[in-house]
């Protein structure tokens, strides 16, 4: 298969070849596609026999990347003091380095941006706010494209949140839906659709919210996205407590799936993260 269709398959609306497809080899960037593609997938095992090799690669660009994406695959599964680590070694690489443009951020601006807003998710998960505050702040000041405009929706988002102002949360959260539908990709799509039903229910609309778990839920179903099916279920059960057992039950068995197909390092940080209900 070609790369523009593992692009598709990462950034768009194209179902995932199989896992034996992705993980196959090919030019660095068409291997980094598909471990992103399998990181979705909750199958962080083959992602990392991907990444681990490029997070290597003597293109510093192509390192900064896998190092991003496998720091996003570790704070996945709770593991943010690991996932600091490689974003750290990814803003490194990325620092001053030069690459033609690449139209979903795959190039040495969105390797500069995916490292700190890497290490602003990873501050923020561990509860460090003022230190997160200020990397989101020089991410800001290195966005280039729809994917990582997304993302700087999300961490945004999500720090608002932690700060407990959820109302400041909306905003970016919908800013990043807006981007992330406009630009077709369903991934994107699913996880701003997440971050903006955490928003909302924290502020009472817990009608939309609803709303936009199920078609969250529904998506990543269709296309496989385990690494978003497991949160959705945590966030519909709080939605809905009626519901919760049913919702919890469902998340336990999608989370079972993704820790059988974790490396041993991605299922200790689960099993040692407060974050991963095990």
């Amino acid at each position: 298969m070609s790369e523009i269709e593992f692009r598709r398959a990462a950034f768009g609306d194209r179902p995932a070849p199989t896992p034996d497809v992705l993980a196959s080899g090919g030019p660095p960037r068409r291997r980094l596609l598909g471990a992103i593609v399998l990181g979705a997938q909750g199958r962080y095992a083959a992602a990392s026999a991907l990444l681990e090799p490029l997070a290597r690669d003597r293109d510093p660009v192509i390192a900064a990347l896998a190092l991003s994406a496998l720091a996003s695959h570790r704070r996945q599964l709770g593991g943010h003091t690991t996932a600091r680590g490689l974003d750290g070694a990814a803003l490194r690489r990325a620092s001053g380095a030069a690459s033609d443009a690449d139209p979903d951020g795959l190039d040495a601006p969105g390797a500069l941006a995916d490292a700190l807003l890497g290490l602003a998710a990873d501050h923020l998960g561990t509860g460090r706010l003022s230190a997160s505050r200020r990397v989101l702040d020089r991410a800001g000041e290195a966005v280039r494209n729809w994917r990582t405009r997304v993302r700087l929706g999300w961490v945004t988002a999500e720090l608002a949140l932690a700060s407990g102002d959820a109302r400041a949360a909306t905003a970016p959260a919908e800013a990043a839906l807006e981007e992330a539908t406009a630009a077709g990709s369903v991934r994107h799509t699913v996880k701003s659709r997440l971050v903006l039903a955490a928003a909302l229910g924290a502020i009472g609309h817990k009608r939309r919210a609803g709303d936009l778990v199920s078609g969250a839920l529904a998506a990543a179903d269709k296309y496989e996205l385990s690494s978003l099916s497991w949160p959705a279920g945590l966030i519909a059960a709080d939605l809905w407590p009626a519901q919760a057992a049913r919702h919890r039950a469902r998340t336990a068995a999608v989370l079972h799936a993704v820790l059988l197909s974790s490396d041993p390092e991605g299922r200790r940080l689960a099993r040692e993260s407060p974050w991963v209900p095990v």
